[in-house]
């Protein structure tokens, strides 16, 4: 293939090295190109070209649809909260510790899943392997509520948290693939969309589908069934990853993508060189989820020990956050696309989460406003928080970024969850919220140190669209004059020749040049070199 057969295209997302890929782009004479790639027939149509709407609208489909068994199962305890505790006799501690059990493979798992992605497995090897583990998990969960045994069920829980969040993972990897710029926050609010839509319906329910089998069995068999069915939801999960990986599969065949695109190695090293607002993300990430998640999950007696309400009814409001973000988070992440700011959304809603959480601890208020306010201050983060990393980090180490960040996550959600049944047990729920208000204060802190080292630097993570536009052209034009001195300088510095060597040495001592060499002999000379040529002929 010769030179002129080949372009590439340069799809670099702000403040993220060039990722360059190359891509065959060779059209025979008269054929018409679609999005300049000279893909024609079925390939090249509105449906099935890899960079089309409809095409890209059916991965984005199905991203979302990955995490929807995970996010569904996940909260099954919350949503059986009084269930569990009766059927197996356990404590709130030890409930609170399913959640727990969960997190504690997240710890680490992210970080590797992440790495594995990027260098070992790949994206769609992984996907699979992870939603086999989800399934695995959930039926392990299912067989200790049928067999009366507390240690399987957290077995169960530790497998499903292997997938789980590795899963989430490939969900953001995935994103960033296939969606560039200012798609993504809209993407990421979609995706969290699609999940906590699972969420909600699970709370919604589990506790009918556990009321249909008490009719038939005891209550730990009963549990059992409940938990069974809702595994269905990972199956649907688990096909989902395989058509979105044969559809990544194809689009790389067509579009002749590298396997290494950026040029750049993977190393477990690279989280050294992360920058401190990356961290401070993190931080914001762990402070701010520990007060919603731990929440949610314990949400369904302290609703039902405050305000009186029935089982189902605090399960609704309970869930009403997850039912709230749903709608929410798409329209906001497009607020976000549209408005940029990404660090004053994410510090508005710590600001409203905390007070939401300020009402239900210290007042008497209708709850349901609180949890209303909470549930749009949740969605609007989420669409604001995750695109930032995208921001700080190189593209080709977004998978190992976005796993640290849940690892980092998880281990707060392991230590905290398990506190915060302890906190319960002893000293109730007041304390309980009076201790979430104290991490939303860290996240707040977080916020405003990302904020103040971006303002003293570009200030690029809280630009505006247009201001955001204008640095990246600016970026753009400074490496392509990097480009060309490089260039420049590469010539100038490359090996003489021996004529040139001998046209200089004459230039040095002020010898006369034959006029025929012309200013081709004199390319060498130096400023201080005696030039001298013969004079011209006349006729």
């Amino acid at each position: 293939m010769s030179p002129d057969d080949i372009e590439t295209i340069s799809d670099r997302a702000p403040l993220i090295p060039e990722r360059t890929r190359t891509l065959s782009t060779h059209v025979p004479p008269g054929t018409a190109v679609e999005d300049d790639l000279g893909l024609t027939g079925c390939a090249g149509s509105c449906c099935c070209h890899p960079k089309s709407f409809c095409h890209r609208l059916t991965a984005l489909i199905l991203m979302c649809l990955l995490g929807f068994g995970s996010y569904f199962c996940f909260d099954n305890p919350g949503a059986l909260q009084r269930e569990v505790k009766d059927a197996m006799d356990i404590s709130t501690y030890q409930f609170a510790n399913l959640y727990a059990w969960y997190s504690w493979p997240n710890v680490i798992l992210p970080v590797i899943g992440g790495y594995l992605m990027d260098s070992v497995l790949g994206i769609r090897l992984g996907t699979n392997i992870f939603a086999v583990f989800i399934i695995l998990g959930q039926i392990l969960f299912a067989l200790g509520a049928f067999l009366l045994n507390y240690p399987l069920m957290q077995v169960g829980r530790f497998v499903f948290g292997i997938g789980g969040e590795s899963l989430a993972v490939a969900q953001n990897t995935y994103a960033v693939s296939w969606f560039k710029g200012k798609e993504l926050n809209m993407v990421f609010g979609f995706q969290l969309s699609i999940a906590r839509l699972g969420s909600s319906v699970n709370f919604w329910v589990m506790g009918d589908i556990y009321a249909y089998f008490a009719q038939f069995f005891n209550d730990y068999t009963a549990l059992g069934w409940t938990l069974l069915l809702a595994g269905s939801t990972c199956i649907m999960s688990f096909v989902c990853s395989l058509i979105l990986g044969c559809m990544d599969k194809r689009a790389e065949r067509l579009l002749h993508k590298t396997k290494t695109e950026t040029g750049e190695v993977v190393r477990a090293s690279d989280v050294l060189t992360f920058p401190p607002t990356f961290w401070l993300l993190s931080i914001v990430c762990l402070a701010y989820y520990v007060a919603i998640f731990p929440f949610i999950s314990l949400g369904q007696v302290f609703f039902i020990k405050k305000y009186g309400f029935e089982a189902k009814s605090a399960n609704f409001i309970t869930g009403l956050i997850y039912l709230i973000s749903a709608p929410a988070s798409p329209v906001l992440g497009f607020l976000i696309d549209k408005t940029a700011r990404n660090v004053s959304y994410v510090f508005i809603s710590i600001v409203a989460t905390l007070i939401g959480h300020a009402f239900l601890a210290f007042t008497m208020v209708n709850p349901y406003w609180p949890v209303v306010f909470m549930g749009v201050a949740y969605s609007l983060l989420a669409s604001a928080l995750w695109p930032i990393a995208a921001l700080i980090i190189p593209e080709y180490q977004l998978g190992t970024a976005y796993g640290l960040m849940q690892a980092i996550q998880n281990m707060g959600l392991a230590l905290i969850t398990m506190l915060s049944g302890v906190i319960v047990d002893k000293m109730g729920y007041l304390w309980l919220e009076t201790f979430f208000i104290f991490w939303l204060v860290i996240a707040l802190i977080a916020t405003i140190l990302i904020w103040l080292i971006d303002f003293s630097g570009t200030g690029y993570l809280n630009m505006s669209v247009p201001q955001r536009d204008a640095y990246d052209e600016k970026l753009r034009q400074k490496a392509e004059q990097d480009a060309r001195n490089a260039a420049r300088r590469k010539a100038v510095m490359r090996p003489r020749t021996a004529n040139e060597l001998r046209n200089r040495y004459l230039c040095r001592i002020g010898a006369v040049l034959p006029p025929h060499l012309g200013h081709a002999g004199l390319v060498m000379g130096y400023p201080g070199d005696i030039i001298a040529t013969s004079p011209p002929t006349t006729a």
